[in-house]
């Protein structure tokens, strides 16, 4: 499963981009192999790692979801998924926060983020009445998903939103989305958790690979059903990518491509990740 680099604030050779190792982290917990995707590649580099890799996760962050190298690469890679998507090419997509924000934005072509009082705190999740028929839901256990509904148990981290008005508001995605979860800052009411209704895409706003694997802050909650909501999530979202067939031309350029090509450095005492891999 693919996982998307981005910018750093400040480049620096061998440091110009950057995954947070949550993430792979995540996938890992579910039986995945995790591949980098590099930001600034070409066109045929990509293409060609597309048809290589079973999906693909973009992480949050603060990159621009309009022009940045994070930006430009999940927009060309939402393009592939859902032409081969289209021809019976079942390939995932996941959007964790900026994630999330990003998929918003290329589905609409538009910016229809608000501001919200959303960073640093957890939230149990306002469930809708499609969620219980929604494939992300749908096999998790009735223990979880009670916790998920009762606990705040899903870390917000984000200062921007899709508010339920302006998902209602526009036509691409009422009719491209399905939305499972709310959330509310106290005044404005936003869309958590969505899937696309024809195509295995999924969006959280909140953060489901910190609770079992990010420590630097005291609202990332650590309760054993907490740390069950990531492995869930975890789970559903590897064994769509095992519904996709795609592969490397041969073993050499699968084991160049892999994550444990790189060591992930501890930053634990400086940043809000434990671990960060640095390109």
């Amino acid at each position: 499963v693919g996982v998307l680099a981005q910018e750093v604030d400040s480049p620096q050779p061998q440091k110009a981009s950057y995954i947070a190792a949550s993430y792979v982290k995540f996938l890992e917990s579910a039986g995945a192999r995790v591949v980098p995707v590099m930001i600034n590649q070409t066109l045929e580099e990509y293409k060609t790692l597309f048809n290589s890799i079973n999906g693909i996760l973009y992480p949050g962050g603060d990159a621009s979801i309009v022009s940045s190298g994070y930006a430009n690469t999940a927009r060309i890679f939402y393009k592939l998924a859902i032409e081969a998507n289209l021809r019976g090419d079942y390939f995932p997509v996941w959007g964790t926060c900026l994630g999330f924000e990003e998929l918003t934005y290329l589905t609409s072509g538009k910016q229809l983020l608000s501001q919200t009082n959303t960073s640093g705190v957890a939230l149990p999740l306002v469930f809708t009445n499609a969620s219980r028929e929604s494939k992300l839901f749908k096999g998790f256990p009735a223990e979880v998903l009670d916790a998920l509904a009762s606990e705040p148990i899903t870390e917000n981290s984000h200062e921007l939103s899709l508010t339920l008005e302006s998902y209602n508001s526009n036509a691409d995605l009422r009719k491209f989305y399905n939305v499972l979860t709310l959330n509310s800052d106290g005044k404005t009411e936003f869309v958590s958790t969505m899937e696309a209704y024809g195509f295995p895409i999924y969006g959280t706003q909140w953060h489901p690979e910190k609770n079992a694997f990010e420590w630097t802050r005291p609202y990332i909650p650590h309760s054993p059903s907490a740390v069950k909501t990531t492995f869930f999530m975890a789970d559903f979202m590897v064994n769509e990518a095992r519904k996709n067939f795609h592969k490397f031309e041969d073993e050499e350029v699968e084991k160049r491509a892999l994550i444990y090509n790189y060591n992930p450095a501890y930053t634990g005492n400086k940043s809000a990740f434990e671990q960060i891999y640095y390109f």
